[in-house]
């Protein structure tokens, strides 16, 4: 979980610019590679960002790959994206 939660961290720092340029592009490469190694804040971020730009289909599918069951909360959420 290191390697991911470096990732996971850098992305926050080129978002914060804390020590580093802010760098849209720079924070979402490390979002996603720590998304797809499992990290789950990742995840739940990068569903943030993608909801914010209208990629509301790329946001669900980040939301199904957090929470994998179909509960409550998960399918009020896809009918919210896509009602």
């Amino acid at each position: 979980m290191g390697y991911l939660q470096a990732h996971f961290r850098l992305a926050r720092l080129y978002d914060e610019g804390r020590g580093v340029e802010k760098d849209r592009g720079k924070k979402i490469f490390h979002l996603e590679e720590a998304s797809i190694g499992g990290h789950p804040s990742a995840t739940y971020d990068l569903r943030g960002v993608e909801w914010n730009n209208s990629n509301n289909e790329r946001a669900v599918k980040h939301w199904i790959i957090r929470h994998p069951s179909p509960s409550p909360r998960t399918i009020s959420f896809n009918q919210n994206a896509y009602g």
